[in-house]
């Protein structure tokens, strides 16, 4: 992205530099409630009546003065967001409903090793689809032998539809994909098939294979599955396919994505997924969970999965974030996640240029009636324009065109656009990268220095992580200006792709009823 030095013509005034109206801004929040939009009569009739006065593209320069002012992540506010994170940490693994973050015991207190053999399924729900999965496992010589996988998208509606729909949905496109498996996966004689199950919503997991649903996030509202066991949901579905497989284990995707990597790599610590929504999970020992003193594992440590999307202390929010927040399907919730993860971005910029539109000529003389739909521009669309470093940021004008109805933007406006996307991704990215490092410092600090004295793997899913690039720069910028050049040499973020699907496939192995005959 080049430089945005470029000049802004005041009708009254000198020109006035970009430069010196500060160099961050923000990412923030939404949900897909549907917003109901003013007509496109008033909108014009608005804008006769500001054209007098603003006149000019220069008119949006002060919404973007206090977004940078707003969204500023200097390393003190990151220090302290870091620091937060490792107080609610603690305060959540000391009693339920003690802090923002959940800290909930996975179950998981074995490890892959790579002696896992045999076939297994996975069934992935974290998002506006859902992903299916077989793998052969071929133990130490072998590890992965084959694996296949189907990706099938949910219906907008079975979003918010009843459990019963969405798991016949989900049901019905598995039994598909199990019917086509062929003769490379073998099933040994008189074993069932079984499953691992990547449910990545906050889920009160009760044992290994069963967890009730504590709420829907990232746009699902599905009627009538809070308080219920999801396994069981998905059971009767199964059922209802007429299909007898079992569900051997019960994860959410960092929590998959930690195995899968693990079993490649046993310095492997913690998983954060960023993709349409943010979770992470990291390795705990028994005894640093006092909520949990009665209860003992194998190995003494498990899985805690963090629901840091919660997580809300000393963010820094701009007028876009807290309305959004207030017009979401869950106000109030999940702040973290409206602030850093995929399914929020774009969202966030659509308001602000929406604002931006209204108060001057940003795009002319009329406001475009898609700009305000919500959930039209989306991350994808703004990582493109991201990446344009074109003189007249063709690719710019191109999206602006077909996605929100733009027909005629200068090259001025574009480059505030870019602006824009650039520094909601930086405040996105970075945010990000201080609650990994808050939850290293938890670690660190309870291990006595085990953490940054060694190699140290952070494994990273998700579409946003991945195909992100300047999110990713972002992130990895702020963990080395949080842990200083030598600790932060230590700390390895590493992309683990799809690692959630196979993890949740070696869990299903190591929980498996028949693992005493492998």
């Amino acid at each position: 992205m080049p430089a945005t030095h470029h000049l802004l013509l005041c009708p009254s005034s000198a020109p006035i530099p970009l430069s010196l109206l500060g160099s961050e801004m923000s990412a923030a929040v939404g949900s897909f409630t549907a917003l109901v939009p003013q007509p496109a009569t008033r909108r014009r009739v608005a804008w006769a009546t500001r054209c007098s006065v603003a006149g000019s593209v220069a008119a949006a320069s002060p919404i973007l003065k206090n977004l940078h002012l707003k969204c500023a992540t200097p390393l003190p506010v990151l220090r302290h967001i870091a620091d937060a994170m490792a107080a609610d940490m603690r305060a959540g693994l000391a009693a339920d409903g003690a802090s923002d973050l959940k800290m909930i015991l996975s179950y998981v207190d074995s490890l892959p090793t790579g002696n896992e053999k045999g076939l297994f399924y996975a069934l992935d729900l974290g998002g506006t689809n859902f992903r299916v999965l077989r793998v052969q496992l071929g133990g130490k010589d072998n590890r992965v032998v084959d694996t296949e996988f189907e990706q099938v998208s949910i219906p907008q509606e079975l979003m918010h539809g009843s459990t019963e729909e969405l798991f016949d949905f989900i049901a019905s496109g598995f039994a598909r994909f199990v019917a086509k498996e062929g003769e490379k996966f073998r099933l040994p004689q008189g074993r069932k098939r079984e499953i691992g199950f990547t449910f990545s919503f906050p889920v009160k997991q009760t044992s290994i294979d069963s967890g009730i649903l504590i709420k829907w996030t990232k746009g699902f509202a599905v009627s009538g599955t809070a308080g219920k066991d999801v396994v069981a949901c998905l059971n009767e579905a199964l059922k209802r396919q007429g299909m007898d497989m079992r569900v051997s284990a019960l994860v959410n995707d960092a929590v998959g994505t930690l195995a899968g990597a693990r079993y490649w790599d046993d310095d492997v610590m913690v998983a954060v997924i960023l993709g349409t929504g943010t979770n992470a999970c990291y390795i705990e020992h028994m005894d640093a969970i006092p909520k949990l003193q009665d209860l003992t594992t194998g190995s003494g440590k498990t899985i805690i999965n963090t629901e840091w999307g919660a997580f809300s202390t000393g963010l820094p929010l701009t007028e876009f974030d807290k309305d959004m927040d207030k017009e979401s399907i869950n106000p109030g919730e999940q702040i973290f996640e409206k602030t850093i993860s995929g399914m929020y971005l774009g969202e966030i910029v659509r308001r602000v240029l929406l604002k931006m539109a209204e108060v001057s000529a940003l795009f002319g003389d009329y406001v475009p009636d898609k700009l305000s739909v919500p959930f039209v521009l989306r991350t994808p669309d703004l990582c493109a324009m991201h990446q344009d470093d074109s003189e007249d940021l063709e690719a710019v004008d191109l999206i602006l065109n077909d996605t929100v109805g733009v027909t005629r933007s200068s090259p001025d406006a574009r480059k505030i656009v870019a602006e824009v996307c650039d520094t909601i991704v930086k405040r996105g990215g970075r945010l990000a990268g201080a609650g990994i490092v808050g939850i290293l410092q938890k670690m660190e600090q309870d291990s006595k220095g085990l953490i940054f004295g060694k190699r140290t793997v952070v494994a990273m899913d998700g579409g946003l992580y991945e195909h992100y690039p300047q999110y990713r720069k972002y992130l990895k910028e702020a963990v080395t200006e949080l842990l200083g050049s030598e600790a932060s040499k230590n700390v390895i973020i590493e992309h683990t792709k799809d690692g959630s699907g196979i993890g949740a496939a070696l869990l299903a192995a190591i929980n498996s009823k028949y693992s005493t005959e492998v």
